[in-house]
C-alpha cells in the first residue's frame, strides 16, 4: 500500500474517532457495535485496488486520492429554490427529501400514507426505535465490502420505510437525495432500510441528483426486505454533477413467493460504481432487474450485479443495456449463482451495448456459476453501434442526422425507461435522457 493512500485511510479512522465521540451518549449500544465493527472491517480492508477481480476496470485512486471532509447541513434560500425547481421535486407521491445526506423536514411530505405504515429519517428512527436492530445491516455484508464497512462505520442518517403486513401502497415512496456545492470536497453516508412485511405491495424510488459543479462523495447502501409473499418494486436514479464520486451497495433479499422488481439508472457522476445483491430465500421467490447508464466525457459507470438463487422453483430476469459516447468507460460484470439445492431454477441474463464512439470503452462479463443440475439458466451480452440504415432511413423522411440518431438512441433506452411504473417520474426520466444525449 502507498504510504499516501495509508494517510487517507488514517484520516477516515481519525474522523470516524471525533464521530463516534459525537454519538457515543446519544446512540444505542448496539449502534455503537456495530459502527465499531464497520470501522474495523474498513481498516482490514482499505480502499479497493484493481489487483482485485471485481475492481479490475474500476481505479478508486481518484476517491481514495482526495481528502474528503465530513458532508455539512448546507439549507438556504438559494438552494432550497433551486430543490422545488428540480423536475425530481415534488412529484404526485410521499418523498423524503435529504440534502449533503441530512433530511430535511421542510421539504419532506409522508401525507396519504396508510396510518400503520412508518416512513421516517433513519436517525430520527434510531433514537426510539430498537426492533430496527433486527435488520438494518443485516443484509448488506460490511466485513467484506469495502465501502458497505465505510458506510456502516458512519450510519447517521437516512431512510427507513417498513410497510405492514397486508399493506397497499399505491403510490411509491421517493427518497430524493441532493447533494449541493460546499467550500471544499465532502463525503456522506446515506443509509436506507426497507422492510416490506408479509403479503404487502410497495414501490421505492431513490434519485440522487447534484447541484452545481462540486466535488463531493456519496457512499451509499440500501437494504430491502421482502417477506413471504410480499412485492416490491424498486427505482434507482444516479444523477449526480459530472464532477461527483458515487458508490452504492443495493442488497435485496426475497422470502417465499416474494416479488422483486429493481431499476437502476444512471446518468452522472464522474465515476459511478453500484453492487446490486438480490437473494432469492424462499421457494417461489422472483426478482426481476434492469439496468441502464449513459456515459459521455471521461465518465466512469461500473455496474456489478449479483443474483443468488438460495431456494428451489426461483425464477430471475435480468436486462443492462449501456450507451456510451466520448472517452467513457462502463462496466458490467453480472454473475447468477444456483446453490447445490436451488432445483428447477429459471434464469435468463443480458447485457446490451451501444457505442456512440470509437474512443467509448464498454468490459462486460455476464456469468453463471451453477452447483445445481436442474436449472434453465441463460446469459449473453452484445456489444454494437448504431445502425447506419435505420438513420439512412429516418434522414430518408426528413429527420436531421442528429435527430435521426437521437431517435434510435432513445427507442434503444426505451426497453428499460419504460420498466419505470410511476408515470410523472418515467417522463422526468424521458427528459432526462433527451438531455443528457444533447450534452
Amino acid at each position: 500500500m502507498s504510504t499516501a493512500l495509508k494517510e487517507i485511510e488514517d484520516l477516515y479512522l481519525k474522523d470516524f474517532r471525533e464521530f463516534e465521540n459525537r454519538h457515543a451518549g446519544a446512540s444505542p449500544s448496539w449502534l455503537n457495535e456495530l459502527r465499531s465493527e464497520g470501522m474495523q472491517a474498513f481498516a482490514e480492508l482499505g480502499f479497493p485496488t484493481t489487483r482485485l477481480e471485481d475492481w479490475r476496470f474500476c481505479n478508486m485512486a481518484p476517491i481514495a486520492g482526495v481528502r474528503f471532509q465530513p458532508a455539512p447541513f448546507t439549507l438556504n434560500d438559494q438552494i432550497e429554490n433551486q430543490i422545488r425547481k428540480l423536475p425530481y421535486f415534488g412529484l404526485d407521491c410521499p418523498q423524503l427529501v435529504f440534502v449533503n445526506g441530512h433530511y430535511v423536514k421542510e421539504l419532506s411530505s409522508v401525507a396519504g400514507l396508510p396510518g400503520n405504515v412508518k416512513v421516517a429519517s433513519l436517525a430520527e428512527t434510531l433514537k426510539r426505535d430498537d426492533a430496527i436492530a433486527a435488520h438494518l445491516a443485516r443484509y448488506a455484508d460490511h466485513r467484506s465490502r469495502h465501502f458497505v464497512a465505510l458506510n456502516t462505520a458512519f450510519i447517521e442518517d437516512g431512510a427507513f420505510i417498513e410497510v405492514p403486513k397486508g399493506v397497499l401502497i399505491e403510490k411509491p415512496i421517493h427518497i430524493l437525495y441532493v447533494s449541493a456545492d460546499g467550500n471544499e470536497p465532502w463525503v456522506a453516508h446515506p443509509r436506507n432500510l426497507m422492510i416490506a412485511g408479509p403479503g404487502s405491495q410497495a414501490a421505492l424510488i431513490e434519485t440522487h441528483i447534484g447541484l452545481g459543479n462540486g466535488v463531493y462523495f456519496n457512499n451509499v447502501v440500501t437494504e430491502i426486505v421482502a417477506e413471504e409473499n410480499a412485492h416490491v418494486n424498486y427505482v434507482k436514479v444516479q444523477h449526480e454533477s459530472e464532477t461527483a464520486f458515487h458508490v452504492a451497495s443495493v442488497v435485496a433479499y426475497a422470502a417465499r413467493n416474494a416479488a422483486l422488481q429493481t431499476n437502476s439508472i444512471q446518468f452522472g457522476a464522474r465515476l459511478g460504481r453500484e453492487d446490486l445483491t438480490t437473494v432469492l430465500d424462499g421457494e417461489g421467490a422472483e426478482s426481476y432487474l434492469y439496468g441502464l447508464y449513459v456515459t459521455n466525457g471521461q465518465q466512469l459507470i461500473d455496474n456489478h450485479t449479483a443474483i443468488d438463487h438460495a431456494q428451489p422453483h426461483c425464477s430471475s430476469r435480468e436486462f443492462y443495456k449501456g450507451i456510451l459516447d466520448g472517452k467513457s468507460t462502463g462496466v458490467f460484470n453480472g454473475k447468477i449463482l444456483v446453490r447445490k439445492d436451488a432445483q428447477k431454477t429459471d434464469s435468463k441474463q443480458s447485457d446490451k451495448n451501444l457505442l456512440l464512439s470509437e474512443s467509448a470503452t464498454i468490459n462486460t462479463k455476464p456469468q453463471l456459476e451453477i452447483f445445481a443440475d436442474d436449472v434453465k439458466c441463460t446469459h449473453g451480452a452484445t456489444i454494437g453501434q448504431i445502425d447506419p440504415e435505420a438513420v439512412f432511413y429516418l434522414r430518408s423522411r426528413g429527420l436531421a442526422l442528429e435527430d435521426a440518431r437521437n431517435v434510435l438512441i432513445v427507442a434503444f433506452a426505451a426497453e428499460i425507461v419504460d420498466r419505470v411504473k410511476f408515470e410523472p417520474y418515467r417522463e422526468v426520466l424521458k427528459a432526462a435522457l433527451t438531455h443528457k444525449m444533447k450534452s
